[in-house]
C-alpha cells in the first residue's frame, strides 16, 4: 500500500494514523445536530478541531443517521459551500465534503474541498464522473440501502466478504474511470445498514479490508454500537467507547479515524504511538 493518500494539493502521509474531525452543518445529526448549523459556528468549530490536532475536516450538510430523510442538493449546498470555502482558505488542512450528491460534490470541489467522502460508495455514475474529473481524494464507503431504511433488519450471508467485495468493486470502477489508485480510501461504513454483530465483525476484520491495498477509514465515533455495548443512551457520553474503537482501528489496519472528539482521540493515539514505537 502506498504510504501517501493523495488528496488534491495535499499528499497525506500515512506513516501515522490520521484524525478526521467532523463538522456537521445540520439541524438533525444524531449527536450534534443544530450545534453548528450556521456557517460561522461551523467554521469556528472546524478551526477549533484543527487547533486540537485534526489532520482533515469533514464537512457535511445532510444527516445520514438511521431513518433520516434525504436533503435536496440545493439545501445541502447552501449549508456546506460557505463553510467549505472558508475552511479551505483558513484551516491549513484538507477539507472533505461528506455528500452522496454529485452536484454538491462538484460545487464543494470548486469551493476548495480536497476530498469527496461518499457514503453511497460512488454507486451514482454522476459521482464517478465528478471524481474522475478532479484530483481529489475519495472515500468509498459501504452502506446497505439508503439511510431512511438501512437499519430495517439488515442481512448478509457474510458481512466481511460482502463489504470487502463491494469496496473492491467500487474502487476498481473508479480506477477504470481514470482515478489514480493513490487517491482512493475505503470505509466499511460502521452503523450504515449493520447490526452490532456486523459492526464487530467488520472491525475485527480490518486487516482483511486493508489487504485491498487502499487506506482504510473507520468512523464509529459516538455511534449506537457503543451505546449497545455499554448501555449509554446519550451519544455525547460515549467518548470512552469512541476512543477505544479508534485505538483498535489504528492498531488493526486503519489509516484514518473519523471522530467528533479530536483532542481526546489525538491524545490517545499519540500515547499509543509512543508505546508502539511509531511516534503517532
Amino acid at each position: 500500500m502506498s504510504r501517501v493518500w493523495q488528496c488534491g494539493r495535499y499528499p497525506l502521509s500515512l506513516e501515522r494514523p490520521l484524525v478526521m474531525g467532523i463538522v456537521n452543518v445540520t439541524p438533525d445529526s444524531f449527536s450534534d445536530g443544530g450545534e453548528h448549523a450556521t456557517a460561522d459556528a461551523a467554521v469556528e468549530h472546524g478551526l477549533r478541531l484543527v487547533r486540537e490536532g485534526a489532520d482533515i475536516l469533514d464537512v457535511g450538510g445532510e444527516s445520514t443517521r438511521p431513518g433520516s430523510d434525504e436533503v435536496p442538493p440545493d439545501v445541502e449546498s447552501a449549508r456546506v459551500l460557505p463553510v467549505v470555502e472558508r475552511l479551505a482558505r483558513e484551516a491549513g488542512v484538507p477539507v472533505s465534503i461528506d455528500t452522496r450528491h454529485a452536484e454538491v460534490a462538484h460545487a464543494a470541489l470548486a469551493s476548495g474541498a480536497s476530498i469527496v467522502n461518499d457514503v453511497a460508495g460512488f454507486r451514482d455514475s454522476a459521482m464517478v464522473e465528478v471524481a474522475a474529473a478532479s484530483d481529489a481524494g475519495l472515500v468509498v464507503m459501504h452502506m446497505l440501502g439508503e439511510p431512511k431504511s438501512m437499519q430495517a433488519n439488515p442481512r448478509y450471508d457474510d458481512v466481511v466478504v460482502e463489504v470487502r467485495a463491494f469496496l473492491e468493486r467500487q474502487a476498481t470502477a473508479l480506477v477504470a474511470a481514470g482515478v489514480a489508485p493513490e487517491r482512493i480510501c475505503v470505509d466499511p461504513g460502521i452503523g450504515f445498514g449493520k447490526t452490532l454483530d456486523h459492526n464487530l465483525a467488520l472491525l475485527r476484520a480490518l486487516s482483511e479490508l486493508a489487504s485491498l491495498g487502499y487506506p482504510v477509514l473507520v468512523g464509529a465515533s459516538r455511534k449506537r454500537m457503543i451505546g449497545d455495548l455499554t448501555g449509554e443512551p446519550e451519544p455525547k457520553r460515549r467518548l470512552g467507547g469512541s476512543v477505544a474503537v479508534a485505538l483498535w482501528a489504528a492498531a488493526h489496519g486503519a489509516s484514518i479515524v473519523r471522530v467528533h472528539d479530536v483532542r481526546e482521540t489525538k491524545q490517545a493515539l499519540t500515547v499509543w504511538g509512543a508505546l508502539e514505537g511509531s511516534g503517532a
